[in-house]
């Protein structure tokens, strides 16, 4: 089939489906409350949806540790369900991309359960088992979440791989078979109608099976032998020919520790591998060695850098995602030179949104980024609900961190911060659910919510309509070159979108002062198209002012 690349003008919303809408007040989202609010996504600008999963898991993480990828989690609805939201979607001319782990699955997938009480099950091979170095494990290697990598079973005398939680044990791609088993699961979903995938850790598919112990001692030991593995352009190419190929699907994939080479090799046009892939760099900004445990003062010249490096390198192949938030990342509000405070919450959203959003990608929006929502003010661990949160605790009290730094650490770091439930409304459990909700509703929903927001025509959320509504009328946004017109300002980030006769011409300052701007393009005729503020002054940039213009050269 022919692939129109329709990706390449989709503006992407991500829905955590726990988080979202609660339509039968069981305190958790579910596909019928997704229904509810399809208008609501039609009328900010959003033609395509992002669906973390909903198949059927024993949720130790939130659904990312799959029992059966062709059946719909009891909580979210039905497979009825599932395809009356499928269809709702594109009556609006809204895709949908469902969430893959291929990875992992549960470890109550019955794959794993037979492979796991029976030494010469036919599934045996579709996980990675192997025997200890004595009383070791058979590799020194950490997975993701802090812990070692390895679990030992009595039943069989032997480890198993894992890089994440326990419950989750990682497949081995280089059986055949497994990688048959999501070519025909891509397929059961793409003859539904689905419109391509998000493909979860999708660079760790491939290990490098010498199993040889890791050097780097800090944190994710052995990486070297996990990460974009020997194998792995040779699956995705396989997926791809034998899966995709047959749909005008797209897919995305979460690519962590990926250079620019590797993302080429994984999104080149003629590789035929995948549509584009989520690189973390820039989330990485504000923290050590791409670990955001690690934290460390966010710099405006370290993020325009990578930014840049991302926009240049992938200029004339390969394609960009562009994000700041999702279910993994604590919220943006606050965040990369952000400010969270009442006075420049909105005006701050505004301004990043605006300097990354005129980039050349794809836009992707977490829910509630529209209405800045901002971090849960959870603060005791005990009401923490995030795996991982609790993993790297443990890890971390192992370690005899201080208490003070693991607090704040764990607070700023926790995936909570990004899960709280959606804020639609002032009432009690913020028109999310009439009962108490899986996790705590922020208390700033009072004056965070997008009953509000819609009602308010200078909201962020109106915002984002003018913002989605000039990206899709702009052919510059995706065609024009990117140019970099102040890489040393610690204040200013302007860049050019360059085409035959015009540019667009956008100007952020991340600064809550005001800041004088030089620019020569300034002294060219000018067209306001976008600006967070009421009036504009060329020369003095009012605190995190942002501006798009049109210039005629």
């Amino acid at each position: 089939m022919n692939n129109t690349r329709w990706y390449k003008d989709a503006i992407i919303y991500q829905i955590y489906p726990r988080s979202f809408k609660d339509s039968d007040n069981d305190g958790f989202g579910d596909i019928k409350g997704i229904i509810e609010k399809l208008d609501y996504l039609k009328n900010l600008g959003i033609n395509c949806v992002w669906l973390s999963p909903v198949y059927r898991s024993p949720n130790r993480d939130n659904g990312y540790d799959i029992s059966d990828y062709c059946a719909i989690q009891e909580m979210f609805g039905t497979m009825d369900d599932f395809k009356l939201m499928l269809s709702e979607m594109h009556k609006r001319g809204i895709r949908l991309i469902m969430d893959l782990v291929m990875n992992h699955t549960s470890d109550q997938h019955p794959w794993f359960q037979s492979a796991l009480n029976d030494i010469n099950s036919p599934y045996r091979d579709y996980y990675i088992f192997r025997k200890g170095k004595g009383k070791k494990a058979p590799t020194n290697w950490t997975g993701f979440f802090g812990q070692n990598s390895w679990e030992y079973t009595s039943k069989t005398d032997s480890y198993y791989l894992h890089l994440f939680t326990k419950e989750q044990p990682d497949l081995n791609w280089d059986n055949p078979k497994v990688r048959e088993e999501f070519v025909n699961i891509i397929k059961f979903w793409c003859d539904m109608g689905v419109d391509g995938f998000r493909c979860d850790v999708i660079n760790l598919i491939s290990k490098d099976q010498r199993f040889l112990d890791g050097k780097n001692k800090i944190f994710l030991v052995g990486k070297k032998y996990y990460i974009n593995g020997p194998h792995l352009h040779e699956y995705l190419h396989q997926i791809n020919k034998e899966a995709l190929s047959d749909y005008d699907s797209m897919t995305v994939g979460e690519t962590v520790f990926s250079s620019i080479d590797d993302i080429l090799k994984m999104t080149g046009e003629d590789r035929e591998e995948l549509s584009m892939v989520f690189n973390f760099d820039h989330t990485s900004v504000d923290n050590f060695f791409g670990v955001k445990w690690f934290m460390r003062r966010f710099s405006l010249r370290r993020w325009k850098k990578i930014l840049g490096h991302y926009q240049q390198g992938l200029q004339n192949n390969g394609w960009n995602s562009l994000f700041y938030e999702n279910h993994d990342q604590r919220r943006s509000v606050g965040r990369f030179g952000t400010d969270g405070s009442k006075q420049y919450r909105e005006i701050s959203a505004k301004m990043l949104a605006t300097s990354v959003y005129f980039l050349k990608g794809t836009p992707f929006i977490y829910e509630g980024q529209e209405l800045g929502m901002t971090n849960t003010d959870i603060t005791k661990l005990e009401d923490i609900q995030d795996v991982e949160t609790h993993d790297i605790y443990k890890t971390a009290k192992k370690l005899h961190m201080p208490k003070g730094y693991l607090k704040k650490t764990i607070a700023n770091g926790t995936r909570d911060n990004a899960r709280t439930p959606m804020q639609w409304d002032d009432s009690e459990y913020a028109g999310f659910s009439k009962v108490k909700p899986w996790l705590k509703v922020n208390d700033n929903k009072l004056y965070i919510n997008a009953q509000i927001a819609i009602s308010d025509p200078d909201s962020i959320y109106h915002y984002y309509q003018r913002l989605i509504k000039l990206r899709k009328s702009e052919p510059l946004v995706k065609d024009g070159i990117y140019i970099d017109l102040k890489k040393k300002d610690r204040h200013i980030y302007a860049y050019l979108r360059k085409g035959q006769g015009e540019s667009l011409l956008v100007i952020a300052n991340y600064s809550k002062k005001e800041v004088k701007v030089k620019l020569k393009e300034l002294s060219k005729p000018y067209k306001i198209l976008l600006n967070n503020y009421s009036n504009f002054n060329p020369l003095l940039f009012k605190p995190y002012q942002s501006v798009v213009l049109k210039i005629k050269e």
